[in-house]
C-alpha cells in the first residue's frame, strides 16, 4: 500500500483513572473508507477528536498527510484542518444562521485556502447540490428534519473541498429510511469527491454498506482489524457480541 494519509501510532488517553485508549493504531490511505466500530463509551469520539487537536492525548503520535499534529504552530494546524472535513453527530449547525450562512462562514474562516470570495453562492449551491437540498439554501435549522439537517452539516463540511471527511456516528439519531439514505450519499461522495474518510460508528448496516476496511475498538486498541466480512465471520467471543 501508499504511505497512509492518517498514522496514529501508540495513542493513550485517560481521564482520571478510566483508561480510554491503551496504545491504539490506526493508519488511513488515500480514497480509503475506514469504519471504526466500539461500544459507547469505548473511546470512538475521544480517538476523532484527537485526531482533530480538540482533545490532547497522553502519549502517541498522529500524522495527517505527513505532518505531525503534535509539533504543529497553529497557523499550520488550521492549514490541515481545511483539509479535514469533520461531520459531528448532532450536525452542529449554528441556530442563529440561515443555511446559506452555515454554509459561508467556514468559507470566511478560512481565506488563506480560497481567497476572499465576494459572491459565495455559487460555491454554496454546488455543495448543497451534492446533497440534493439547493432548495432549503434559505431556510433555518428549526425549519429541517433530522435528516435534512445531517445533509446540510455535511454540504459545509465538503464546501471547504477536503482531503479526508470524518464522520462522528453519522445515523444516530435518524429514522431508518433517512439513515439508508445518509448512507448512500456517504458512499456517493467518497466515488464523487475521491475523499478518504474514518467513519466512527457503531450501526452495523452502515459499517456493512461503508467499509472498505474496519477496526473493531475494544478495551481502548484496535482489537481486530479487516474487512466487514472476514470481521464478522469471527469465532472471538468480544467481535461476535458486535453482530448478534
Amino acid at each position: 500500500m501508499s504511505t497512509p494519509i492518517i498514522q496514529i501510532q501508540h495513542l493513550k488517553k485517560s481521564f482520571g483513572t478510566n483508561k480510554v485508549l491503551d496504545d491504539f493504531h490506526l493508519e488511513l490511505y488515500e480514497g480509503e473508507s475506514l469504519v471504526v466500530m466500539g461500544k459507547s463509551g469505548s473511546g470512538k469520539s475521544v480517538m476523532i477528536k484527537c485526531l482533530v487537536g480538540l482533545v490532547q492525548p497522553d502519549i502517541g503520535t498522529i500524522e495527517i498527510m505527513g505532518k505531525n499534529m503534535m509539533t504543529l504552530e497553529q497557523e499550520e494546524l488550521d492549514e490541515i484542518r481545511t483539509e479535514v472535513g469533520f461531520l459531528f453527530q448532532g450536525s452542529a449547525l449554528y441556530d442563529s444562521m440561515s443555511v446559506r450562512e452555515n454554509l459561508e462562514f467556514p468559507l470566511r474562516r478560512h481565506t488563506k485556502k480560497f481567497g476572499k470570495i465576494k459572491d459565495a453562492t455559487p460555491m454554496v449551491l454546488e455543495a448543497l447540490k451534492s446533497v440534493g437540498l439547493e432548495n432549503a439554501i434559505d431556510l433555518m435549522p428549526n425549519e429541517l428534519s433530522g435528516g435534512m439537517k445531517r445533509r446540510i452539516a455535511l454540504a459545509r463540511t465538503l464546501i471547504l473541498k477536503p482531503k479526508i471527511i470524518l464522520y462522528d456516528e453519522p445515523t444516530t439519531g435518524l429514522d431508518p429510511i433517512t439513515s439508508k439514505e445518509i448512507i448512500q450519499l456517504m458512499k456517493s461522495i467518497q466515488k464523487t469527491y475521491k475523499t478518504s474518510s474514518i467513519v466512527i460508528t457503531h450501526d452495523i448496516d452502515c459499517a456493512r454498506v461503508v467499509a472498505d476496511r474496519m477496526i473493531l475498538l475494544i478495551d481502548g486498541k484496535n482489537y481486530i482489524e479487516g474487512t466487514f466480512n472476514s470481521i464478522a465471520q469471527s469465532e472471538d467471543p468480544k467481535v461476535k457480541a458486535f453482530f448478534k
